[in-house]
């Protein structure tokens, strides 16, 4: 296929699965944008695939401004299609080459995305399982082994292997600098609903994801607890598809509630953590409504000139 492809692997302390993946990705252009690992990746990379492009960032920018970073590369090149892989992720064969076919008699679609296996492809990625759920068609066709449809519409699917046209990029932008790690391809799924573009399932397609199953654990301090609080409210009140002003006079009507429940109570710590969090959310709302409104607007969001 003559079609300039690029894919974008971001990189960190993920040297474990990286000759396995990269190795996957030949014989396309790959661009790794690592974020300062410590772990030898920069060297193992230089050394095995010497014809990779490497973008070596001086500290960990987290997921979405790496892969800012990549993209913007990448489309100076003159990317018509860039491919987001996680680094604990193979692709099969024909993978971006027949997600490519399927775009191109389907273009109302701004991401596609192909099944995703467990790391030695015997069951379904866990996660993407949960995902998948809300289109009971898609889940059940993949169960049955049976797929009835060239393409499944879904709401939301992670972004550990995306296949991006250029014509989503220059409709959407990156991803939002507001977002560190987690959250960052829910917001940018919610964007592509909210400029009439469609995200989609292709079977028959696959990709092995290759991470080791996580089961929700015990946030352990209140600066876990505020970490994921903050995570929360991003994730709520990014979604340009809602009106979201009702829910910030709630939350904080909630918040102070809270507050004094747990000073009637004498419970004087409960009651600064809950402050802490209503201070949080002041602090979020300026860039919060300027995320929403600059992401409402077609354009090359958050990408280098």
């Amino acid at each position: 296929m003559k079609t300039k492809i690029f894919i974008i692997i971001v990189s960190y302390n993920g040297l474990k699965w990286l000759f396995k993946c990269l190795k996957s990705c030949e014989p396309f252009n790959i661009i790794v944008v690592d974020n300062n690992s410590t772990d030898g990746t920069v060297a193992f990379i230089q050394k095995n695939f010497p014809k990779i492009t490497m973008l070596r960032q001086n500290n960990n920018l987290g997921f979405g401004a790496a892969n800012n970073i990549g993209i913007s590369y990448a489309l100076k090149k003159g990317a018509e299609y860039v491919f987001l892989l996680n680094q604990d992720a193979y692709l099969k064969p024909n993978t971006i080459n027949d997600l490519i076919t399927i775009y191109k008699k389907n273009t109302d679609f701004g991401i596609l995305s192909p099944i995703h296996l467990n790391g030695i492809g015997e069951k379904l990625d866990r996660n993407f399982s949960k995902y998948i759920a809300v289109n009971k068609r898609l889940q059940y066709d993949t169960l049955k082994k049976m797929f009835l449809q060239q393409i499944y519409e879904v709401p939301f699917v992670n972004a550990a292997a995306w296949l991006l046209p250029r014509k989503t990029i220059e409709k959407i932008g990156g991803f939002d600098p507001i977002f560190f790690h987690y959250g960052e391809d829910d917001n940018y799924c919610q964007r592509i609903l909210f400029h009439n573009l469609k995200i989609g399932i292709v079977p028959d397609i696959y990709v092995y994801h290759d991470r080791v199953p996580r089961s929700k654990k015990a946030l352990k301090n209140k600066t876990e607890k505020l970490a994921h609080f903050e995570r929360s409210i991003k994730k709520r009140l990014l979604n340009i598809n809602d009106e979201v002003e009702n829910d910030i006079i709630k939350i904080r009507q909630y918040l102070i509630k809270l507050t004094l429940k747990s000073c009637l109570k004498l419970r004087y710590n409960e009651a600064i953590f809950n402050v802490n969090k209503y201070i949080l959310l002041k602090n979020m709302l300026p860039k919060i409504r300027i995320s929403r409104k600059k992401n409402k607007v077609i354009g090359l969001h958050y990408l280098d000139d």
